[in-house]
């Protein structure tokens, strides 16, 4: 019997990305930005579809579908009908895009045939949701489930819930463009000088550090918030639907004052505010999800779309909600579309079968980027004349835990790369967590980011109960959950009277570098049957230290996609304070390296996000 190759596509929006199925099973997925070296790039994933078509074994006249994560016409009538309803507002804004739509994205098909060197066979386009809902529920564990999704906008749908049951998603009902929490959310990230499409995780991040100050001020002048989790926004304060920003100026005076400077200082005004939007997003996240549930009666729910990256969101419907599961999809965002569609023409178009055990998903640990062999790292490390040593596996494991609990920093790259925005132990930076300074260090030295922002913990499955208030898998960095009370370290006398950042540097856990000023953290679940090196190495570590858990952060640097190749990994660890480098069975120590010079500064590669 003949395969069946379908190619899925997310592009010309924003996070680009590819995935690929031989007979439903998921065989490769990665975003164009580990090639490109652009963080979210948008371009068509040429790299990706590459990548992809190789990992599979195939070539372009081998596929029997290729998939688009949306449809581009429907999403033209929205930006059509919006720019009528504000007319002659919006005008500049207009003839900005209009024309490019015109040019170019009405006319996707044919540019898509033009990149596959002309391929012949069938193109499906599904709507931006279904794609979402598909990339949720197809891969879950779950036979049947509640699906939820929320973004930004698609074509029309704003966020969608639907149920799932065995190869057949129907959704249930729709919010419609202009009322996005994704959006409302955004206008924040905006007003509060972060950047909108990539900042939003800061503005999570930042939250603890203020008060719900403005709370009360977006339920009654911004959003009109009904017990279904469904809601009204008023426009009057909101610029983008006929402006180039999010807020305008109605915004500003409702606030007190002109939106963040990029970059510049913060203040307690921007925590205050990204406390607000928070706490709004997650009472919405929770009347939606009961709703939801009040509607199906399903036990399980699964998530996507980009504001079901908002963990502590996923976190409080987890503990709070009605829902028994949860699964969220690991590359939520527009990226883990393609995935979504590529499903959707399996089920729908070839009817295939879709097998759910109730226990394990179909995403692999989301390690569906490429790997590289030991020879090809070799090779790689011979040509810049790193010095390095190889060990046998058991060796590696132990020199790496000992580095460790001696408090130094390891860029770890093993395996697979993964496919959505966390690093989950492929390619990862590794410290210990019961150091009261390696937040500060790796964010200023490593990350060269803003100090404020939180790392997260990677905790061996079986003893995530002993840490943390969690007794469930979160092998996607997707929940989080309260430390432990009995972990935890009550505030010193006066700390109540610290503001702000001021409050990063008091320990609050035996596990300071992963629990967040609210005593919470951000929780990866590693087991051994996904991750054997991952998990040997964190139980080597325990072994060690009696401390079963490992800060786990992306390995890059602010505003750098996450490494892809054995060189992007050497560069980042030569450019960085991280002390060591694990990749595959070699290790290197940046005290034995020659010195690394560049002829101009790196760090204007990347645009700050």
């Amino acid at each position: 019997m003949t395969d069946t190759i379908i190619l899925g596509l997310s592009a010309y929006f924003h996070d680009s990305a590819a995935a690929i199925l031989r007979n439903g099973e998921i065989i490769a997925a990665a975003s164009e930005e580990r090639f490109s070296r652009e963080k979210g790039d948008s371009a068509f994933p040429s790299h990706a579809v590459a990548y992809c078509l190789k990992q599979a074994g195939v070539t372009m006249a081998d596929l029997t579908a290729v998939g688009f994560y949306d449809k581009p016409i429907l999403k033209f009538d929205r930006i059509l009908m919006t720019y009528m309803s504000v007319a002659p507002r919006g005008f500049t804004q207009f003839r900005k895009a209009g024309p490019l739509w015109i040019k170019e994205k009405l006319w996707i098909e044919s540019d898509i045939r033009k990149e596959l060197q002309g391929y012949k066979g069938p193109m499906f386009f599904s709507e931006h949701h279904e794609s979402h809902a598909a990339s949720a529920f197809f891969p879950s564990p779950f036979p049947e489930a509640a699906i939820l999704t929320i973004d930004g906008v698609g074509e029309w749908a704003t966020s969608s819930q639907a149920v799932g049951r065995g190869s057949e998603i129907e959704i249930l009902k729709e919010m419609r463009w202009p009322d996005s929490l994704g959006l409302l959310y955004s206008a924040f990230t905006y007003y509060t000088g972060f950047k909108v499409n990539s900042g939003e995780y800061k503005v999570m991040g930042l939250a603890p550090y203020g008060e719900p100050k403005y709370v009360k001020l977006i339920y009654d002048k911004l959003i009109d918030l009904k017990e279904d989790g469904s809601f009204v926004m008023n426009q009057d304060y909101f610029a983008y639907l006929d402006g180039l920003t999010m807020t305008n100026e109605k915004f500003d005076q409702l606030i007190g004052g002109p939106p963040r400077v990029p970059e510049s200082n913060l203040t307690q005004r921007e925590m205050d505010l990204a406390r607000s939007v928070q706490e709004v997003c997650e009472e919405v996240m929770l009347r939606m999800a009961r709703s939801l549930h009040r509607e199906t009666g399903l036990p399980n729910l699964c998530m996507a779309g980009g504001v079901a990256l908002n963990c502590v969101g996923n976190g409080r419907i987890l503990r709070e909600g009605p829902f028994e599961r949860i699964w969220v999809q690991p590359a939520a965002g527009d990226a883990g579309g393609a995935l979504g569609v590529a499903q959707l023409i399996w089920h729908r178009q070839f009817k295939g079968p879709r097998q759910a055990d109730g226990k394990t998903d179909q995403m692999q640990g989301a390690y569906l980027g490429p790997s590289f062999s030991e020879h090809e790292v070799e090779s790689y490390l011979k040509s810049v004349g790193a010095s390095y040593t190889k060990l046998e596996r058991q060796e590696l494991l132990t020199t790496s835990a000992r580095l460790l609990a001696d408090e130094k920093i390891i860029g770890w790259f093993n395996g697979r790369m993964e496919f959505g925005p966390r690093a989950l132990g492929a390619r990862s930076i590794l410290g210990d967590p019961r150091s009261p300074r390696m937040q500060a260090q790796m964010n200023l030295k490593i990350k060269f980011r803003e100090g404020f922002r939180p790392f997260a913990p990677s905790v061996l499955r079986e003893r995530v109960s002993d840490y943390f208030e969690l007794d469930a898998d979160s092998p996607y960095m997707l929940l989080v959950a309260p430390v432990k009370k009995e972990r935890c370290i009550p505030p010193k006398e006066g700390a109540q009277k610290l503001w702000g950042i001021e409050q990063l540097n008091e320990l609050r856990s035996d596990i300071p570098a992963v629990t967040h000023i609210d005593y919470s953290a951000r929780v990866q679940t590693v087991s051994r049957d996904v991750s054997p090196d991952y998990h040997d190495l964190i139980s080597e570590f325990d072994r060690m230290t009696g401390c079963p858990v490992l800060v786990n952060t992306s390995f890059n640097v602010r505003g750098e996609p996450i490494v892809c190749t054995p060189q992007d990994a050497y560069t980042c660890f030569m450019r960085t304070n991280i002390d060591a480098l694990v990749m595959g069975p070699f290790i290197m120590h940046k005290a034995d390296q020659t010195e690394w010079t560049e002829t101009e500064d790196w760090r204007w590669q990347f645009q700050l996000d």
